[in-house]
């Protein structure tokens, strides 16, 4: 299964995995269907489902098309967006599976984001050393989604869950949101030396014009502030040594920032 990325929107990114051997592709969040058409065309290659990991319009926008063009691709979200994703034929829960090129995906539910949030891991196969997870709007490189529908609880949960996954995994995330992310991190921990290793790598990337999409989750857990509620350092910036607090405090700081 080859993962495929492609920018759409401002700063959204859509994702394609693509089977070579069978011709056979699907998408995850599709903000819009004209990207996702013209590589499908360059590939000859059919679409056959729709992976959708919350009812945002930047992530669902495309289904319409996609499914105009395409009306045997399965459209998937999680049961709780019943009724908002266009579409949807599959309704998901928390320890469901999808399958796609003779891979199996496992079904998170993530909420926080939003209340419906999953996102979906397809676990390393075949000597592979890094599994894919497509977090959506969860978990960014550097940061994680706004709480617009959940809790700081919510959030630490579903965060968590995300971390427990292997070092080796592949990020995923929507949006290319890591500058402004790591200017957030570097404010509160300007003396963490990785953190100042990783804004320094971010800076150069996107002065060159490259992707910070995917990020290993292992490079995650060392310097994303959002992953690391039982730091000391960041637990003094919140004054609590509890985690949802402190998660808390930084996710508001970060929505003034």
């Amino acid at each position: 299964m080859e993962v495929k990325r492609l920018p759409a929107l401002s700063d959204n990114y859509i994702f394609v995995l693509y089977d070579p051997q069978q011709k056979v592709a699907a998408t995850v969040d599709p903000a819009e269907a004209k990207p996702v058409l013209k590589l499908l065309n360059e590939l000859n290659a059919e679409l056959v489902a729709i992976f959708n990991t919350h009812h945002h319009f930047d992530h669902v926008g495309g289904n319409r098309e996609l499914k105009k063009q395409y009306p045997q691709a399965t459209v998937y979200g999680s049961a709780e967006d019943k009724g908002r994703i266009p579409h949807q034929e599959v309704f998901l829960k928390e320890g469901d599976t999808v399958t796609f090129a003779g891979r199996s995906g496992e079904v998170f539910f993530v909420p926080g984001h939003t209340s419906g949030h999953i996102a979906y891991y397809f676990p390393p196969v075949n000597g592979e050393d890094a599994g894919e997870l497509f977090a959506g709007d969860t978990m960014f490189v550097g940061g994680c989604g706004r709480l617009f529908e959940g809790t700081p609880h919510q959030m630490v949960e579903s965060l968590g869950k995300l971390k427990n996954l292997p070092d080796k995994t592949r990020l995923w995330c929507a949006h290319e949101y890591t500058l402004k992310n790591y200017q957030f991190a570097i404010s509160v921990e300007p003396n963490n030396p990785v953190v100042q290793q990783r804004y320094q790598q971010v800076q150069q990337a996107r002065k060159e014009g490259k992707a910070t999409v995917p990020s290993l989750l292992e490079e995650e857990k060392r310097s994303n502030p959002f992953l690391r509620w039982e730091d000391e350092n960041l637990q003094t910036v919140a004054q609590s040594q509890d985690p949802v607090k402190t998660f808390g405090h930084l996710r508001s700081m970060k929505d003034r920032f």
